[in-house]
């Protein structure tokens, strides 16, 4: 049995379903909608076979299938790419969902971790001995997207992205080889799997360097937004103690059951806060935030550092227009941008996120990794989400109006957050010298592009 994709290649389900077995999910078996399923809303794409692997050799045999039969191949991990690249039409989907083991080395400080895992269960189990590693904002993101693309999280300040923590990975190529690299073995593939996503083959395992951290003061924090307090928010999160990392949603109020419902719709700041410390500076440090207005609601406590991944909607899959984009400061006439570029859109929710950067991660050199925007200042994500996907170009108008008008100096942008946004855009995320090597590298390892389902870097011809 073969099925034939859009393409017009032939995925051989009946060779993959003989050498996998129930590890194979085709069109008839009662799984393939949830699994063909991606956090982006509006994505109905239909894959001829998805294949869970279980080990390195397995996902070998899988990308040596999708290359003898020149199949497009989509490879997943938590199926949270904002263009929806983990799932394809007509072709094959490689899901590490099965991978999912770790083996913590206590005495040692460090991890090694199947790429399949989410952000969040790694983060419980770590966090079991009291340690740490940064990935992003939100649990049930797979560790292997979130790490190859840099890592930006709620201890970015503190400990660097989370490629800052990678010290070695298990890779397979294009050409069905299992690697082991790290700084002494294939460097110039470690060098580019550290920011470069996924272009150079299947992570199948990572070893972390875990930090100790007992626990943390963190949680929610609501301020009403205006533009004094979204001035004031930026200033904090600049002149703030390292330990502390802020990420603060602009948006108008959801109805929420702990705001009055004379607040539901007003604008606010619904920030989530993270000190990596003891609960006695932790006050300290969050005592500005508090002073900018009197909070509409306030959830920072003591907590273990888990307890910034609270459990995940299943059913929320949202159809946003979003952009990302980095710049350099946040004063008056940005903040005044903010709050008329939110009223304005006609979305069910429009929402700007600020993230303040610096620290640990600045402390690396632009060339240390393939993520190159170490002096970037502010990250910002522009959203407006919406449920009738026919109203696609009226909301794609609007973000594309806000970010022209938010440019300053850095043209940045952060690959983990790009949707389906074209060439231009991708180049953004790795400039100067960045682009040129990692198609070099491309080219050593992934010389045919088998990988191109993603934030694509060419091979260099």
């Amino acid at each position: 049995m073969t099925t034939a994709s859009s393409d017009q290649t032939l995925v051989p389900v009946a060779q993959l379903i003989s050498e996998f077995g129930e590890q194979v999910i085709t069109p008839d078996d009662p799984r393939y909608d949830p699994a063909r399923t991606v956090y982006q809303g509006g994505i109905d794409r239909r894959p001829a076979a998805i294949v869970r692997p279980r080990d390195a050799a397995q996902v070998s045999r899988v990308v040596s299938i999708a290359r003898e039969h020149d199949l497009e191949l989509a490879v997943r991990g938590g199926g949270h790419s904002n263009a929806g690249y983990g799932v394809c039409d007509g072709g094959l989907v490689l899901d590490l969902n099965d991978m999912c083991e770790i083996d913590i080395d206590v005495e040692g400080r460090t991890a090694w971790v199947q790429a399949g895992m989410s952000a969040g269960v790694y983060t419980e189990a770590v966090g079991a001995h009291g340690f740490v590693t940064g990935f992003g904002d939100t649990g049930t993101v797979g560790v292997g997207g979130i790490t190859l693309g840099g890592g930006i999280g709620f201890l970015v300040r503190k400990y660097g992205l989370t490629i800052d923590a990678l010290l070695a990975a298990e890779i397979v190529t294009a050409d069905g080889q299992i690697l082991h690299t790290d700084a002494d073995t294939h460097p110039d593939l470690f060098w580019a799997i550290r920011g470069g996503g996924g272009n150079f083959g299947v992570a199948t395992r990572f070893k972390f360097r875990l930090h100790e951290l007992e626990s943390i003061v963190g949680g929610m924090l609501i301020l009403p937004a205006t533009v004094d307090t979204i001035e004031a928010f930026a200033a904090a999160s600049e002149a703030a103690p390292l330990e502390l990392t802020t990420i603060g949603n602009i948006m108008p109020a959801p109805p929420m059951p702990f705001l009055p419902p004379e607040q539901h719709g007003q604008l606010i700041i619904m920030a989530m806060m993270c000190y990596a410390g003891g609960a006695e500076d932790g006050e300290r440090a969050l005592a500005p935030f508090r002073a900018i207005a009197t909070p509409l609601a306030d959830m920072v406590q003591p907590m273990p550092y888990s307890g910034m991944f609270p459990p995940d909607e299943d059913d929320f899959r949202p159809i946003a227009s979003s952009r990302t984009m980095f710049i350099d400061r946040i004063d008056r006439a940005t903040a005044e941008t903010i709050v008329e570029r939110i009223q304005a859109s006609t979305a069910s929710m429009a929402a700007t996120q600020v993230r303040v950067l610096g620290g640990a991660m600045a402390d690396v050199p632009a060339d240390a990794t393939a993520f190159a925007l170490r002096q970037s200042r502010i990250m910002l994500n522009l959203a407006a989400i919406y449920e009738d996907l026919g109203e696609a170009p009226v909301h794609d108008a609007w973000v594309d109006d806000y970010v022209a008008a938010l440019r300053q100096s850095d043209h940045g942008a952060y690959v983990n957050f790009l949707g389906d946004e074209g060439e231009a855009r991708v180049r953004a995320a790795y400039p100067g010298a960045t682009w040129e090597r990692l198609m070099k590298i491309k080219a050593v390892y992934d010389p045919t592009n088998l990988f191109r389902l993603n934030q694509n870097i060419p091979p260099a011809s």
